[in-house]
């Protein structure tokens, strides 16, 4: 009778977990089609390092070791739950048939199991007692992953009662002395002294109630997932394998030339592709997007974890509606769920994403949203419409005649693609800022003495260059980038460019990662990089020393995005009497200045301003000079300077810093 009911109940559970499979996985054909597939190969490795290995949860040693140890004490005692489950068959059945590898397994059961009760125990803490403020995101989130701890310490305790009792129960049997497993069990044997001294009955009793207890913990844990935000523990591994493998920085375009199209970018969840919505069910709400988030950690109303669990809310709501045919809810996800000002308040900085355990893609969403905005309602900033307007007249952000692109060079040696008629090796993109910014034409002009000092046989576009359509893209003005995207194209081509160098962050992105969609293929290096190539080729001799404590500002557009960490570092170390001072967010852990995302054409009106809290940072090492290698990031660091009344200290770019470094 025991085995009948046991097999029905496993039966009911698994058709219940079956059915609600179904059901998400029928939700996310809800959302448009993308190609997710090939690399195989590298997509595995993904799921390895990322998925398996937790690389990304151990960026933070206390919380990563606490999950890992979790992660794995559940994968490796999956080998007990099956024992357990196959002593509904019969209670003497086990893995004994392993023979010499049964001791090994059993001990590491026990083993994992108390390290998983101690994790458990941490996080509990973490959560109620220590009150880690990323962790307190809503109350049904707390009340959701207490439930889930509980759970699994419930689990762990009653999986260590069974065996105890079981080890008990064969203790009192002379006939099964011989199958003892007490020594590999440790802990197992040391609890099962709390039943030698009771009767045989009593013994098959409490081993039956602590059975019963564990098999249907588990049953139950399996089935409460898929409305819990746990749902992560299946969809993570999926999440990570369709992740995008592509260059990190790369925004997909739109077609914008499809007729069956009746609206762009994403107002609701049908417009957003099915792993947009399979990041959402992924969302484990532990908060690390928000912790790193210059918006959110400046008082802003963006939250990138609220932002993808309201793409899960609302595919909850929506997608069986949608599903049946029967859509009838007139709420949209863009304003009813997420605002304006959340999207708006976006610089894409990537740092979300960078920190994500499980890859989430934080900023495509944001920027499908806000392309909805643009394209669609025609909502954006006041601020912005100004900044298009510009773009289609002048071809730059700001309001001056593209007549006067190349007017900073004169008189600097630089020459101009169409007048040397195409005899160059490199073309160098000055960028907007650094043809109209008063502050970083200096530093295009010092790029263009390196460069000439190094023997580089290079030229610029001269008027022919236009934005590369980044400001556009980034604050959802698809057309209009599209637009200049596709005029440059055609200018680089017919000047037959192989390779170009760019002091320009957003450039460099730009040209690298996404101009290719468009059949501009060229060689892009950022000039922090070409400098330290022609430092380390002896082209620039390093010969003047400059006593200085400098702090480098990491640009996110070069480093999280583009994995550009090294080579300023090793520019400025080849500056003799350079002291580097390391910020605590540094490198991939990097502060946002603020700028990205078109937000160097935006007010910050609400908070603190993105750049002060940077600038505080910086600051605090007592630095000489704050380097910098982005035109937006010089811009922010020296108002922020500026604004902390910081006298003496200098902000400077890598290429004024080395030409400074040369002898004459």
């Amino acid at each position: 009778m025991r085995t009948v009911v046991f097999l029905l109940f496993v039966v009911a559970a698994i058709v219940f977990f079956s059915f609600n499979v179904k059901r998400l996985t029928g939700y996310l054909k809800v959302g448009k089609p993308e190609k997710r597939s090939g690399s195989s190969g590298k997509r595995i490795k993904n799921v390895l390092s990322i998925a398996f290995g937790q690389k990304k949860l151990l960026r933070e040693p206390l919380a990563g070791w606490m999950h890992f140890f979790i992660f794995w004490g559940f994968v490796i005692l999956l080998t007990a739950i099956l024992e357990s489950f196959l002593q509904g068959f019969g209670k003497d059945l086990s893995f004994r048939f392993l023979g010499v590898f049964y001791g090994p397994l059993v001990f590491l059961q026990d083993a994992l199991g108390i390290l998983v009760i101690i994790s458990v125990l941490v996080a509990l803490y973490r959560r109620n007692v220590a009150h880690v403020k990323r962790l307190q995101f809503s109350s049904h989130s707390y009340w959701d992953a207490n439930l889930i701890l509980a759970m699994i310490l419930f689990i762990m305790v009653t999986m260590f009662l069974q065996n105890a009792a079981h080890i008990a129960l064969e203790a009192s049997l002379p006939a099964r002395q011989d199958t003892l497993d007490s020594g590999a069990r440790f802990f197992s044997s040391t609890l099962a002294s709390l039943f030698l001294p009771v009767s045989l009955h009593a013994k098959n009793l409490f081993f039956n109630i602590f059975w019963w207890a564990h098999v249907s913990l588990v049953l139950g844990f399996l089935n409460y997932l898929p409305y819990s935000k746990h749902l992560h523990i299946g969809s993570s591994f999926f999440n990570v394998y369709f992740s995008g493998i592509g260059p990190r920085g790369e925004l997909k375009p739109l077609n914008l030339e499809a007729e069956d199209v009746t609206r762009f970018g994403a107002g609701d969840i049908e417009d957003l592709t099915w792993k947009q919505l399979l990041d959402g069910y992924t969302c484990t709400e532990c908060g690390r997007c928000d912790s790193v988030c210059p918006a959110n950690l400046t008082g802003k109303p963006l939250s990138p974890r609220k932002v993808i669990t309201d793409i899960r809310h609302r595919t909850m709501e929506k997608a069986p509606l949608l599903a049946d045919k029967k859509e009838t809810d007139k709420k949209h996800l863009v304003d009813d769920y997420i605002t304006e000002d959340e999207l708006w308040a976006c610089t894409t900085c990537g740092a979300c994403m960078e920190e994500c355990p499980v890859t989430i893609e934080h900023v495509n969403s944001i920027v499908d949203m806000r392309r909805y905005l643009v394209l669609n309602e025609s909502r954006f900033p006041a601020e912005l419409a100004a900044a298009y307007r510009n773009l289609e007249n002048n071809y730059t952000v700001w309001a001056f005649n593209w007549r006067d692109r190349a007017k900073w060079a004169e008189g600097y040696h630089v020459p101009i693609a169409a007048d040397v008629k195409d005899d160059f090796d490199v073309l160098y993109w000055v960028g907007c800022a650094g043809s109209y910014d008063m502050r970083y034409q200096k530093v295009a002009r010092a790029f263009a003495k390196l460069m000439n000092k190094a023997g580089i046989k290079f030229a610029i576009l001269g008027n022919e260059e236009k934005c590369t359509g980044d400001p556009a893209r980034r604050s959802g003005n698809e057309y209009l980038s599209q637009t200049l995207i596709k005029e440059n194209v055609e200018t680089l081509n017919r000047h037959k460019v192989k390779k170009i160098v760019t002091t320009c962050p957003h450039c460099f992105n730009t040209l690298r990662n996404e101009y290719p969609d468009f059949g501009g293929n060229y060689e892009v290096v950022h000039h922090t990089e070409f400098i330290t190539s022609l430092i380390e080729s002896g082209k620039l001799r390093l010969t003047a020393s400059q006593k200085s404590r400098i702090t480098y500002h990491d640009s996110c557009y070069i480093g999280r995005y583009n994995g550009i960490y090294d080579a300023p570092r090793k520019a400025l170390s080849s500056i003799g009497g350079v002291e580097l001072a390391e910020m605590k967010r540094s490198k991939d852990k990097g502060l946002c200045c603020g700028a990205g995302g078109a937000r160097m054409w935006m007010e910050e009106k609400t908070g603190k301003r993105i750049n002060i809290e940077r600038a505080e940072e910086a600051l605090a090492l007592e630095p000489n000079v704050i380097a910098s290698a982005c035109p937006f990031c010089m811009t922010m660091l020296t108002d922020g300077v500026k604004a902390e009344e910081a006298h003496g200290v200098e902000v400077k770019d890598l290429a004024e810093l080395v030409l400074e470094a040369l002898s004459d």
